[in-house]
């Protein structure tokens, strides 16, 4: 089995992650052109049920089985390796088996009462057959990512995009004639189709491996498999306790932001489009590089475990100032882009440069949500999924009540939500750090985050003299993308001249490592 590197491993899963983004955005456009905003309508009150039951299906196990795999591998133990996929395969199997059946039972209620469109049963009906699709390749993703092999993950998410984007225009054209709610099912079995072909291509590089075979003496391993399911079962409930508070949190915020509007006299019109233009424009454009910290979250716990396991501090002290470093790169890059150029980025995406203002207000302090996968990865695999929990609990609580306290007063109103926003990214965010540095006595390398924020502020003041002494005589998308090229240009050669990544860590990374060395 082929083992990456930190760096090698998170380079790819980044590479792998805007590719899928990039094509789920093509895929988005695709769909919306041919099914309009009413199959748009349909299809997105059928997608949280579908998150919702996938969630509650994976039950947090890829995190616990990437941790509990990297611990064994490190210690040789194959026969461990075993127990971990043999009761994983027994529990999501059982639970996809219980929620797919939930699922497509009680799709026609509800279609009738919760989401108060009966057609909405045909999106929730197609797509029930993905959640054991998803549940068995979450095991396998899990299983490799604890062995350090992000190929498998990272090649499987592009096939699965690739795939959707193949099917969606045929499926939903020949399903249109028959209504527009066929036509959202089209969509729907579109991403079945493509999540199956994924998972084929997972099993056959799992059956690559010759180390493990699951099938011989199954239920021997899976009846001996009672304190793997327990350790098992300590890391997977607080990740998945975590997703349901971002879960709930998300549920909520609507609806305190809008009471809270009310009462700082905003009619209900103006306080929707304000919502929509804070939750729907200015935080997705922050938060658009995700990608990056899911990278180096997937990457960290696996790396972090088998240091654990060997008993090096040494080594997870080396890697997680690696892992911050790369996210303070890759973040201040983004904040800088999302600051400078927000009012034309909020014009070429969403015509509504208005919303530029949300962004002067979030994106400094927005800075900090790059450290929180990371932080979090680390808890994760010191057995700290607990803390994590109760930090992203204390987060989303806090987060609300400053929405509430603030937004509904007059003066502030919006701005008073999108205050809440930040004072949940900043806490969650040192509570994390908090909780690292007891446990492992973590300390950061002073010298890389005076370089990093000298890079950051010297490519901000770059960019604004760009904006205002750089006037092309272009449309504003080629003017844009121009610029904004420039920007990450120069922030890069800077970055190269004050030695922020040295020569061994780009060495590293594939394709570029061997034109540096």
């Amino acid at each position: 089995m082929t083992k990456q590197s930190f760096l090698k491993g998170t380079f790819i899963l980044m590479i792998a992650g805007m590719i899928t983004k990039i094509l789920g955005f093509v895929n988005k456009m695709v769909v919306a052109r041919i099914i309009g905003e009413e199959g748009i309508g349909l299809y997105m009150m059928a997608y949280p049920t579908l998150i919702l039951t996938v969630t509650l299906t994976q039950l947090g196990l890829p995190v616990a089985i990437s941790k509990l795999v990297a611990e064994a591998d490190a210690l040789n133990d194959q026969k461990k390796i075993k127990k971990i996929l043999t009761v994983s395969f027994a529990t999501v199997g059982f639970l996809s088996l219980v929620f797919t059946t939930l699922m497509v039972v009680a799709a026609p209620l509800l279609a009738k009462t919760i989401f108060t469109d009966p057609r909405t049963i045909y999106p929730l009906i197609a797509i029930a057959p993905i959640v054991p699709i998803v549940a068995v390749a979450s095991v396998l993703r899990g299983y490799f990512q604890g062995l350090q092999n992000m190929k498998p993950f990272a090649f499987s998410q592009v096939i699965e995009q690739i795939v959707r984007i193949s099917l969606v225009a045929s499926l939903t054209t020949a399903l249109l004639p028959y209504g527009i709610e066929y036509a959202a099912g089209g969509t729907m079995i579109s991403g079945v189709i493509g999540e199956f072909v994924s998972l084929l291509y997972m099993i056959s590089m799992f059956k690559r491996n010759k180390g493990v075979k699951v099938r011989k003496n199954f239920w021997g391993f899976f009846q001996n498999g009672k304190e793997t399911f327990k350790q098992l079962m300590k890391i997977a409930l607080p990740t998945t306790g975590s997703r349901l508070i971002g879960s709930i949190s998300y549920f909520l915020e609507p609806i305190i932001i809008s009471h809270s509007l009310y009462l700082a006299g905003v009619s209900t019109i103006v306080a929707t489009k304000q919502y929509g233009e804070l939750e729907g424009f200015a935080i997705p454009l922050l938060t658009l590089p995700s990608f990056i910290t899911f990278a180096l979250q997937t990457s960290l716990v696996p790396t972090i475990s088998e240091a654990q396991a060997t008993h090096n501090i040494e080594a997870i002290h080396y890697r997680l100032n690696q892992a911050m470093k790369i996210a303070m790169i890759t973040g201040g890059i983004s904040i800088v882009v999302s600051y400078v150029f927000a009012e034309p980025l909020m014009t070429l995406m969403y015509h509504s440069p208005g919303s530029a203002a949300y962004v002067y207000i979030m994106g400094p302090f927005f800075f900090l949500f790059y450290f929180q996968g990371p932080l979090q990865a680390v808890l994760q695999a010191l057995d700290l999924a607990n803390a994590a929990m109760i930090n992203s609990f204390i987060g989303a609580a806090v987060k609300l009540l400053t929405i509430f306290a603030l937004a509904s007063r007059p003066e502030l109103g919006i701005i008073g939500a999108a205050l809440g926003f930040v004072v949940s990214v900043v806490l969650v965010t040192l509570l994390h750090l908090a909780t690292v540095i007891k446990r492992v006595g973590f300390s950061l390398v002073l010298i890389d985050y005076i370089k990093g924020i000298f890079a950051i502020i010297v490519t901000g003041g770059f960019a604004k003299f760009l904006m205002k002494h750089v006037l092309l005589d272009w449309a504003l998308l080629p003017r844009t993308a121009m610029l904004i090229t420039a920007t990450v240009i120069f922030y890069v050669i800077v970055i190269r001249l004050i030695r922020l990544l040295k020569k061994e860590e780009l060495s590293s990374f594939p394709i570029i490592g061997k034109w540096v060395a």
